[in-house]
């Protein structure tokens, strides 16, 4: 694909995910199917209650991921900014969008460049994983995290999209062994996600037992990428196809506890239509170590830092008033708390 066509693509799924309705219909995170029962006398101190953890060996206030979302485009690097400031400030951490528009359009390097912004989080790296069958490897992974100065790289995985989207790249095999020769080789953590459809237990295990330091689960229930493409796609069949797909996928909470079910120790980031702090708060309780935010944060950091922050600030006190109401002092209680119940 021509480097301007990537650039005009990232500008359209932009413009998309804010001005249409591209969630799955009739899917859900699955989060609403369980319940922290109420405790009325949480024997805690409101004000004592801890929300920090760790990640990559760098300390964050909350245990909140920013998910992969822009870059290549002017547009691209406002909203990257913003976020990156926004989550320097609360301690969040902050995953760029694919950076493969800067390794070919170079031109295109500084919308993904915010270290400037953002020295002390946890900033992740974006590639498709597919990429590793059209050419690229090891040496290119590196540049990116030249280029970005990332603590770590997160090889996505996007193959329905790749089908849907005019000009994908649809050839995913033996990927398994090429992200494992990646981990071994590169020089800082790689991780692994989804974009919206969800990873199994399974292959979150798999991932682990080749060398992948975390796994984002990205499941059901927010933006689906097939509905993305519908409106960007002049395929005809393509077009039509993609509402068969508008309820594909596993729900985020049903990834979380398919990989703990199966005895995955690995770190897990929970992401794909998270709404709010309680929503976090299940998902932890339910086995993830961070909750990641992905589109209901793009409005706001269309806008302004300032607007960022209160959408984080309140997120940041959803998550403290659900461990209080169920007596968590910090997140290793919620994590094991026995104050969540499913509904059905």
């Amino acid at each position: 694909m021509a480097d301007s066509s990537i650039s005009k693509r990232k500008a359209e799924h932009i413009r998309v995910v804010l001005e249409e309705n591209v969630a799955g219909k009739e899917t859900t995170t699955g989060f609403e199917k369980y319940r922290f029962e109420h405790q009325a006398l949480p024997e805690l101190d409101f004000s004592e209650i801890s929300t920090e953890t760790a990640f990559l060996g760098k300390q964050l206030k909350a245990p909140f991921l920013i998910s992969s979302m822009t870059g290549g485009t002017a547009q691209a690097r406002s909203i990257n900014r913003n976020l990156a400031a926004a989550a320097e400030e609360r301690g969040w951490v902050f995953a760029l969008g694919s950076t493969r528009a800067a390794l070919e359009s170079p031109e295109q390097a500084y919308t993904f460049q915010v270290r400037d912004v953002a020295p002390n989080i946890p900033v992740l790296a974006n590639l498709g994983a597919v990429q590793l069958n059209y050419g690229y490897g090891v040496d290119e992974c590196r540049r990116i995290i030249e280029l970005t100065g990332a603590d770590a790289l997160i090889l996505h995985f996007n193959s329905l999209q790749e089908v849907f989207q005019q000009g994908g790249n649809t050839n995913f095999k033996d990927l398994l062994v090429k992200i494992g020769e990646i981990c071994s080789k590169l020089e800082v953590p790689v991780g692994a996600k989804e974009v919206g459809w969800g990873i199994n237990g399974r292959l979150a295990d798999k991932l682990f037992s080749i060398g992948v330091s975390f796994v984002d689960v990205a499941g059901a229930g927010g933006t689906s990428w097939s509905q993305v493409e519908k409106y960007l796609t002049s395929d005809p069949l393509k077009k039509a196809a993609a509402e068969a797909f508008a309820d594909w996928g596993i729900p985020t909470a049903e990834c979380i506890t398919g990989a703990r079910s199966l005895g995955v120790e690995g770190t897990l980031v929970a992401s794909g239509g998270m709404k709010n702090g309680v929503d976090a708060a299940k998902a932890i309780a339910l086995g993830a170590d961070l909750a990641g935010f992905g589109r209901k944060l793009l409005h706001d950091a269309v806008n302004s830092v300032d607007a960022l922050l209160r959408t984080f600030e309140q997120t940041e006190l959803e998550l403290k008033i659900a461990m209080f109401g169920i007596g968590a002092k910090d997140l290793n209680a919620l994590k094991h708390t026995s104050f969540l119940r499913k509904t059905d």
